[in-house]
Formats: structure tokens, sequence, C-alpha cells
């Protein structure tokens, strides 16, 4: 491990005290909804909400775009995100002219991909949920994107993910760790994906997590492992298959890059690292550092690796993109276990057999 390391790690420890008031915060947050002193809002239509319960790097968007890939052609479902370092605010639903800037990088991705289906952002998801429905009566279900910790709106299906790397009953509150909410809120989603599971993830570790988790007798538990797609050209769609003649420059800026640093050591000769925040909006300056760190790659064939939600970001520079090699990595989701049917049909089943409730609000 790095001295950078040791010292970021150092410098959380210190920051325990902190972490302490956090999670006291969060306890009597928490108490008043359980209690009914504070009031959540529910909706006469089916809700499922994608959240976790750290702060970023579970794979919410991989999960999201599983969602509407299984429901899309088959319900009219929409999609309501708080749209994260935007530079605009309050309710926004998306249309042919909209930016990464105007909603976000994440519900831009969701919006390229899946473009027949309404994506809006919103801060106060109580407000936006019927301002979407205003704009598309027909829609059938909502996913509310990262929304679990928010507790304004009772969602009918809560999913929560947790990193295999880093599993929430192993965390502790920022600023020590990485929870933004209790452990004990688990207990409130009717699924929790284990996400991110190491290559040769068996029976046997899927039953020592199982043990941690505890699942109650209404709970679903699923495994998923990251699986990688072939690289793409960012404007022409060209695919590039990566090989161990290619050297890459990574440029990413996502809370976990680890899984993806650790594709690119066994499939290419080499890679070197631009890591940016999350949500990193890219400058000219970035642009231009990162094509000088790229022309000092010594090899006869390399290219520059991306995400899909930093390719969102980028794709402002417009004809710069056109002649450099920046080429985008997919990823998705994969069930382990053969356990993805079962899954999918925990989720239609959920929307086919939802019921109104007369006089909700």
């Amino acid at each position: 491990m790095s001295f950078n390391f040791y010292l970021f790690r150092g410098l959380r420890l210190l920051l325990f005290p902190f972490a302490l008031l956090v999670g006291l915060y969060i306890f009597i947050r928490n108490y008043f909804y359980d209690k009914g002193w504070i009031r959540s809002a529910t909706f006469n239509l089916p809700l499922i909400c994608v959240g976790n319960l750290s702060v970023g790097g579970t794979g919410k968007s991989p999960t999201t775009e599983y969602l509407l890939a299984l429901l899309s052609e088959k319900f009219k479902v929409a999609v309501l995100s708080r749209g994260y370092k935007r530079k605009t605010s309050g309710y926004l639903l998306a249309n042919e002219t909209t930016t990464a800037l105007e909603i976000g990088d994440e519900p831009m991705q969701f919006h390229k991909k899946f473009p027949k289906v309404a994506i809006a952002v919103g801060e106060e998801r109580v407000e936006a949920i019927p301002q979407l429905l205003h704009d598309r009566p027909d829609t059938q279900a909502i996913i509310l994107d990262d929304a679990f910790q928010h507790r304004s709106i009772t969602a009918g299906l809560n999913i929560v993910l947790t990193d295999a790397s880093n599993p929430y009953w192993q965390d502790t509150y920022l600023p020590t760790g990485d929870l933004r909410d209790n452990r004990r809120s688990a207990k409130r989603a009717q699924i929790i994906i284990v996400t991110k599971c190491p290559q040769g993830f068996s029976v046997d570790d899927k039953k020592e997590y199982l043990k941690s988790i505890k699942p109650h007798i209404d709970q679903q538990v699923f495994f998923t492992e990251i699986a990688y797609g072939t690289p793409y050209h960012i404007t022409s769609d060209m695919p590039y298959e990566l090989s161990m003649d290619t050297e890459v420059l990574l440029v990413c800026g996502i809370a976990n890059p680890l899984p993806l640093k650790k594709h690119l050591e066994h499939h290419v000769a080499a890679y070197f690292d631009k890591h940016y925040d999350d949500h990193h909006i890219f400058s000219i300056d970035d642009w231009k550092d990162i094509m000088g760190r790229y022309e000092k790659i010594d090899a006869a064939h390399k290219i520059i690796v991306t995400t899909e939600k930093d390719a969102v970001r980028l794709e402002k520079f417009g004809n710069l993109l056109g002649e450099s090699p920046v080429f985008v990595l997919p990823i998705k989701h994969q069930f382990l276990f053969n356990e993805g049917p079962a899954f999918n049909q925990r989720i239609e089943h959920f929307i086919e057999g939802f019921h109104p409730t007369p006089n909700n609000k």
C-alpha cells in the first residue's frame, strides 16, 4: 500500500468523533420516521427504489439500466433521479436537446441508452413525481434512482446494493467510513444485492454473506458480478477489442475504479491512470492534460478508455472527440447462481400485482 493510502486511512480514523455525531443524527432521523413523527408520502403507482447505505460505488447505474432493459418494452416506466452535480435546479424532464450539464451524468447515460423512457431529475422527489406524472400521464411505474436514504417517499419495492468488497455490515459512518445510513435500515429493503462479487465467488462465500445479512423471511438476497463489454468509440460506436499488445490511458471519475483497473490488468499490456473525483465535470484544460498524457505513451497500439458515465461528460468537446482514440467500456450486472430469472420475476410481479390504495396522496 502507498503512503497516501495510509495517510488517508489515518485521517479518517482521526475523524471518528464526527462519525459518532453522524450516526446519532441518522439514528434520530430514522427513529422519527419509524414512529411516524415525520411522515413519508405514498403514491398510487409502483415505485421501485434503487439505493444503498453508503456513498457511491455500489453499482446503482448498472442496476437501473438492468431494470430499464427488463421493463421498458413491457411497461411505461420512468426514472426519477436527483441529477447530482448538474448545473440546473428543480424538476426537469430530458428531451432530445438535453445535456449532461442540465440533468447530470447518470440520468444522461440512461437517456442516451433508453431514449423512449421518461428520464427526469428533481431534488425534491415528492414534488417531482406529480410533475413527472403530469408530463407523462401514461407512466405505469417509476424507478427512484439513489433514493433509499431519502425517506420522504415510501417506495413499494426497495432494492439496496452493497459492494462485496466493502459490505455495509463491515462499514462505519462518514467520515471515518462510507455509511450514510444505519446498517439496520437494510431491513426496510425487500431486495438486497451484493454487487461486484470477485471472480470465483462460490456457494460457500454466498452462505457466509447470508450469515452476515440475516435476511428476514420476506427479503431476497442476490449476488452479481461485473460483466464488461467490448469498448466502442465515443462518437462512432466503432468497436475495439482489447488485447495484450495494447496500452491504455484510463480516464475516469467514478467512486470505485478498482474493478475496472483489475479488468484492464488482465486484458491489456499496461494501463496508465488519469483519475478524477466522482462526477467530475471535465474542463478544456482537463482535455489538454488527457491528450498530453496520452501522447507520452510510447506504444504502437494505444487508446484512451473511459466509462459510460464519464463519456457523457466528455461529449461536450464535440469535434475534438471525432479524431481522438477515446473508447467507452460498457458494464452490466450479471447475476450469479442462475438467480437472474428469480430477480426478474420479483420485479415484474411487483408491477403487475400492484393495487392502488384509496385516498393515497
